[in-house]
């Protein structure tokens, strides 16, 4: 099985993410974002544009996934904004066509819901993320991009606990883990620092 985690940039996708991973056992996190980077810095400064946008990703992405969903025997987890249906289409078209159990899910928030995790991140709360917050948002509420989760007042445990249910798993969080969360938190969003 492999879960998309999609959502507008600064929505909690990879905090969501590593939580999942966590609770799901055997479970690994394969991240888009990476071979986007790689690609990215592939091309000179002048025809740098969002990775997204090159002829390469979109195939390269699904390629990765398809192979690894052969040869891996738990659940993927796949943090990554897509809101551009013909992208949507291929990858997400692709890998179904291949077998794989793509189960998706769009974490949805407010404007100002967004900007303030992405200011708690230490980011810019005028930079990319708020840049095209509402082109992404309003695409991803799109019936294309269900399940929807909207995340304004919850809790990361609580959206966590959410997006499991959308893959038939009841999770659950103990008083302990709850206490731990601020530190989880803390690792992986240094650990995302770019």
């Amino acid at each position: 099985m492999l879960l998309w985690i999609n959502g507008t940039f600064g929505v909690g996708k990879t905090h969501v993410t590593h939580e999942l991973r966590r609770k799901l056992p055997g479970s690994v996190v394969s991240d888009p974002e990476l071979p986007g980077f790689g690609i990215q810095r592939m091309y000179p400064p002048d025809l740098c544009t969002d990775f997204q946008d090159t002829p390469w990703w979109a195939p390269t992405i699904t390629g990765v996934l398809a192979d690894l969903a052969e040869r891996h025997p738990g659940p993927i987890i796949v943090p990554m904004t897509l809101a551009h249906t013909g992208r949507f289409d291929e990858i997400i078209g692709t890998l179904r066509e291949r077998s794989v159990d793509v189960r998706h899910v769009a974490l949805l928030a407010s404007r100002g819901t967004v900007r303030r995790r992405v200011r708690s991140r230490f980011e810019d709360p005028d930079g990319w993320p708020m840049q095209r917050f509402d082109a992404v948002d309003s695409a991803l509420r799109d019936e294309r991009f269900a399940t929807h989760i909207e995340t304004d007042g919850l809790a990361l445990p609580d959206v966590v606990l959410a997006a499991g249910r959308t893959i038939g798993q009841e999770l659950s969080y103990s008083p302990a883990e709850r206490r731990t969360l601020p530190l989880r938190r803390l690792r992986v969003t240094l650990g995302h620092i770019r």
